[in-house]
């Protein structure tokens, strides 16, 4: 059977004095060699319970949430995915009929998302988006209470929605304080793990003097973290390619950031990486640049990176995702 690795497209990352919660909620069809349904829930983009239609069981995947949550509420969040799964099996049958899929036998994916942050300042966000075989479909507009379709396909069901009257503004109740509450609660049990500060270990990568060279920040908490280039003391965004954010498996992050210039203009000018985290910069020249030419990457590079891709497909099964009415989800 074929693979399908799904990327969280168009995640919100929570950033220094911000704590997050959001959930993706996932069901496929089609040729398939992972679970039809999937839920990843993460605080402060930290995976801490996940549910998929294999096993029909919330699974906590930390151990403060696990340590101060209780059967009765696993056994809750269980029903309620196992209800979003009939709900999303549904939703795709409808999505390939509106895109004339409906005899197709392909892989498809219906990708919905919901979160909400809390700033040191009191302020919040919120959102919530919803996807079609990795495209956006239909996202919702709290301040206008309605739904912006992203294609033709989609403005069925921005109209359906509108029409119930109270859908949007009860998602903008439930993300402006529901949700909040629940960050607020979370990040108290989790308070020793989450607002602990680590700063990030920076390597200048190179393959080969002709390679492009990519600057690597790994072991940093809490996720939020730039990266940028300077030419010449210049700020520089052309030719550069920024990576995803990426777990480690203690529970920091890493993020990476390509540089691709010719050798000639490499040598011709003065290039920097510098890497902002919390109140720190880490600066990085070509000086400090480490390549296999001739030398070894460091196995820990290495060894973090293959660490990192294998977390991130697991919660990359995953995309947009919904939150879900306490009546259930609403076909689309």
């Amino acid at each position: 059977m074929r693979s399908v690795v799904l990327l969280l497209l168009g995640a919100h990352l929570a950033y220094a004095g911000t704590h997050s919660m959001k959930y993706f909620y996932t069901a496929v069809s089609g040729d398939i060699d992972f679970p039809e349904f999937t839920v990843v829930g993460l605080v402060d983009d930290g995976q801490f319970v996940y549910f998929d239609s294999n096993t029909m069981k919330a699974v906590p995947k930390t151990e403060w949430i696990e340590k101060n949550m209780k059967a009765d509420y696993w056994d809750t969040e269980a029903q309620k995915f196992i209800g979003s799964h009939q709900v999303f099996r549904n939703n795709i049958q409808v999505a390939k009929d509106r895109f004339n899929q409906s005899k197709s036998t392909g892989v498809h994916t219906w990708q919905m998302m919901y979160g909400c942050e809390l700033n040191d300042d009191g302020t919040t966000a919120g959102y919530l988006q919803y996807g079609y075989d990795g495209a956006d479909f239909v996202s919702l507009d709290k301040s206008t209470l309605t739904y912006t379709a992203a294609n033709p396909q989609a403005v069925i069901t921005k109209h359906k929605w509108e029409a119930l009257g109270t859908e949007a503004a009860y998602q903008k109740t439930y993300l402006e304080n529901e949700c909040i509450e629940w960050v607020k609660k979370y990040v108290g049990y989790g308070k020793d793990t989450l607002e602990r500060k680590v700063s990030p270990q920076v390597s200048l990568l190179q393959k080969d003097p002709s390679s492009p060279v990519s600057c690597h920040a790994t072991g940093f908490f809490p996720s939020g973290v730039k990266i940028s280039w300077q030419k010449n003391g210049q700020d520089h965004d052309e030719d550069v390619d920024l990576g995803e954010l990426l777990s480690n498996e203690d529970g920091t992050f890493q993020k990476s950031s390509t540089l691709r210039v010719t050798p000639d203009e490499w040598k011709n000018n003065r290039f920097s990486c510098v890497v902002e985290h919390q109140d720190k910069t880490i600066r990085k020249t070509e000086d400090d640049i480490i390549t296999n030419f001739g030398n070894s990457v460091p196995i820990a590079i290495i060894v973090g990176a293959v660490a990192a891709i294998v977390l991130v497909i697991v919660i990359g099964v995953v995309g947009y995702l919904v939150y879900q009415k306490k009546k259930g989800f609403k076909p689309v």
